[in-house]
């Protein structure tokens, strides 16, 4: 049996309960998109965008769902406490794929700007919500179910969300913290899937920086689809940092959709500490002239880990920039893969854009694919893209050794010295400085020991 028949028979069977715990909105684009998962299936091997990663095996197990939304008990102060010093957030949190409105205090909303709002995607989309008709006109419109079967289960089975809305003009001073916790709701140890969605909307000149940190109350088998939509206005400015930090049991298939107008600046960051399967995929389209995105990831793997980052930065117009830079240090028998694909579309002159993928294979077991490619329909352009595998550099270990640094330790420092250019480009001071010392810890394998980690106390 294909993996996929299980969904189209549970969903066959569960639509009515699935639409009564959700909001017309979100209902309202789910049979399309049960049409789109039915029509494309999960995507084989051969499928170019899925070829580093089998989806349809990550998918197969018989998964638990919590369609009948029961309360979780779980307080996520106690599941998390966050340790990143004089990193003064606005602090929310997600349990699961619903917005955990006991945890996440008003008192933080009076911090707000006017008119921004932090919270459950289904109850601000309800019909008597001030901007629902905005959400009808953005949710699962960039998030493209026709193009991808993990997009359409996630639109079709998902039935609450996290809303970030800033209106015209405003500006979040504070970064916004989003904790994303995994939490079985059974006392019992079994496969676990979570639907998550996020949708992001900047108006014109908005600002705001979200951190997102994923993180699992349970020693459980996760399977997570999460579906993120960022409307990025005309001048606005959106940084979205994502912090994966869970356990080897952990799958998670997350999906960026991004669309940029005039003048407006996307820096999105993934940095990826610990995990078991991990595919990220980004899609980017620069819709205005004078629009900039940087994407950067860092990825630290060992043991049997897997990271699959796959990025689109599409060009629609003239004048626009997008950088990339994506570092990995793989050791023991982990897996890597990054495949970047810039496209410059006819007429988008004056094009600048730049991709690098660099790695770093500290094992003779571990593997690194890697395909940058460019795609240019103009020709007043300035493009470039490469990428390199290799090893530790043996001359500058032997120069470390000679100044009496032990052999591990120099592996150490250049291991960390390899990833700091990505983790410099994050904008938060408090935590680019927490993460220099997160990724040492992960280096010398300490990281699952680390204060504030719950799992294994």
């Amino acid at each position: 049996m294909n993996a996929e028949k299980q969904y189209i028979e549970l969903f066959e069977q569960c639509h009515s309960l699935i639409c009564s715990h959700s909001s017309d909105v979100m209902n309202a684009v789910r049979q399309r998109a049960f049409d789109d998962f039915k029509r494309l299936g999960f995507p084989s091997r051969k499928v170019e965008r899925y070829k580093y990663t089998n989806i349809d095996e990550l998918f197969a197990p018989d998964y638990g769902l919590n369609l009948n939304r029961f309360e979780i008990p779980v307080n996520p102060y106690d599941a998390f406490k966050c340790d990143v010093p004089n990193l003064s957030t606005l602090l929310y949190f997600v349990v699961n794929d619903a917005f955990y409105d006991i945890a996440n205090r008003r008192p933080a909303a009076s911090l707000l700007p006017e008119g921004v709002i932090i919270g459950s995607l289904r109850d601000h989309s309800s019909t008597d919500s001030p901007i629902s008709a905005t959400l009808k006109r953005l949710y699962a419109q960039i998030a493209n179910t026709a193009d991808d079967a993990a997009t359409a289960l996630n639109t079709m089975l998902a039935q609450d969300g996290l809303l970030v809305y800033v209106p015209r003009g405003a500006k979040v001073d504070k970064a916004i913290q989003v904790i994303n916790i995994l939490k079985n709701p059974s006392q019992e140890s079994l496969p676990f899937m979570v639907n998550r969605r996020v949708l992001i909307i900047l108006e014109e000149g908005a600002e705001a920086k979200l951190l997102f940190c994923d993180h699992a109350a349970d020693d459980n088998l996760f399977l997570t689809t999460q579906v993120i939509e960022a409307y990025v206005g005309e001048g606005a400015q959106l940084d979205l940092y994502c912090l994966e930090e869970t356990h080897a049991k952990n799958i998670r298939v997350s999906n960026l959709y991004a669309e940029q107008q005039r003048d407006s600046r996307l820096r999105h960051n993934v940095i990826t500490l610990h995990n078991g399967t991990t595919r990220n995929r980004v899609d980017v389209d620069l819709k205005g002239e004078g629009a900039e995105c940087w994407l950067g990831g860092c990825v630290i793997g060992d043991k049997q880990q897997h990271i699959d980052n796959n990025t689109l930065i599409t060009h629609h117009v003239p004048q626009c920039t997008s950088h990339e830079l994506y570092k990995y240090v793989l050791d023991d028998d982990s897996t890597g893969a990054f495949a970047g694909r810039v496209l410059v579309k006819h007429g988008a002159q004056k094009t600048s854009s730049e991709m690098r993928n660099q790695n770093l294979c500290a094992s003779a077991a571990a593997r690194m694919y890697t395909q940058p490619m460019l795609e240019i329909y103009a020709d007043d352009v300035k493009c470039s893209h490469g990428s390199t595998v290799g090893q530790l550099n043996d001359a500058a270990l032997f120069y470390m050794r000679q100044r009496g640094i032990s052999e591990r330790e120099a592996r150490l420092l250049l291991q960390q010295a390899f990833v700091t250019e990505v983790i410099d480009n994050i904008a938060l001071e408090p935590l680019r400085d927490r993460l220099r010392y997160l990724v040492d810890k992960r280096f010398r394998r300490e990281l699952s020991h680390c204060e504030g980690c719950q799992l294994c106390k």
